[in-house]
């Protein structure tokens, strides 16, 4: 059900200042024998950073977090780090494990690495938990973390089956106060948004879905961390700054809905460099068909061409 709220107790904007702003959910690229393509993964992150980026999220559900080891991720880790990314204020990584150890693991190691915070997602295997066991997991995940700082919860229940409830959410905020900064909402959902908008205000409300982006910051939202800004970080960023709708966007992420998501917005990006070392996905995912990156490349194209040079 939509939240049913009077006008006078609707959000406003948040004050820039107080925004988490643009943050990109970073594609990660790979060689064609499957392993992580470290050259392609820093100078894509630096030119998602140059075109209005604030940030750049590692191992979310873009860059196939839950397709890499350990190893994988601290190689990453390591590139980014050797080429000079400011890690305490640009860096975030997902985490995407059902096993506490392992997601504490995955967390440490951004914490110890000095990065700015984490997105941390449900536990996946395990359908229907309910909100005490997935309050017992999350508080045990934290407690088991050295220095957790800037934890982002993630709802991005049609990945992992499991939601977070604004209950949950609030019960984990009280727990973990400073700790706990804000929400990633990848539901697509206006009414979730909403309701996440009118019971969190002291959190982030992150949006996953572009197509729902400028509005939730009309509504008091803080930005969002996205898969689109892979290949037009700089035309969302009036959606973030001044929640305003920019013409092609909603359709173009209705076009990519229509394929695997996570390998069409590879193809995006191959297609804005004009690189197809850029299609490279890790199994079980499969690059996008050749007629389908036409498809897109030209949406993209269109977009692009009716922006002011």
């Amino acid at each position: 059900m939509p939240v049913s709220r009077t006008a006078a107790s609707t959000p406003s904007p948040r004050p820039p200042e107080q925004r988490f702003g643009l943050g990109c959910a970073l594609i990660t690229p790979f060689a064609a024998d499957g392993s992580v393509d470290h050259p392609r993964l820093v100078a894509h992150a630096q030119r998602c950073l140059a075109e209005g980026c604030a940030s750049i999220t590692l191992f979310g559900t873009t860059g196939e977090g839950a397709s890499l080891g350990m190893g994988e991720r601290a190689a990453m880790l390591d590139a980014v780090a050797a080429a000079g990314f400011d890690l305490p204020r640009q860096l975030l990584a997902g985490v995407a494990a059902s096993a506490i150890e392992d997601a504490a693991a995955q967390a440490n190691q951004l914490l110890d690495a000095g990065g700015r915070g984490l997105l941390l997602a449900p536990p996946f295997y395990f359908k229907g938990p309910g909100d005490e066991g997935l309050y017992r997991w999350f508080s045990t995940v934290l407690e088991r973390c050295r220095n957790p700082r800037e934890v982002i919860l993630y709802h991005i229940p049609s990945v992992t089956e499991v939601p977070l409830s604004s209950t949950l959410i609030g019960r984990l905020a009280r727990a973990f106060p400073g700790v706990i900064t804000g929400i990633k909402d990848s539901s697509g959902d206006w009414a979730t948004t909403e309701r996440f908008l009118a019971d969190h205000p002291q959190l982030h409300i992150l949006v996953g879905d572009e197509r729902q982006l400028a509005r939730a910051v009309r509504h008091g939202g803080s930005g969002a961390i996205n898969g689109c800004s892979n290949f037009c970080a700089r035309l969302l960023r009036p959606m973030v700054d001044e929640g305003v709708e920019v013409p092609g966007i909603a359709a173009l992420v209705d076009l990519l809905l229509r394929f695997p998501v996570t390998p069409a917005v590879k193809a995006l990006v191959a297609h804005r460099y004009g690189d197809e070392g850029y299609l490279h996905t890790a199994a079980p995912l499969v690059p996008t068909e050749a007629a389908a990156r036409v498809q897109l490349g030209a949406a993209l194209d269109a977009i692009l061409a009716r922006q002011p040079t």
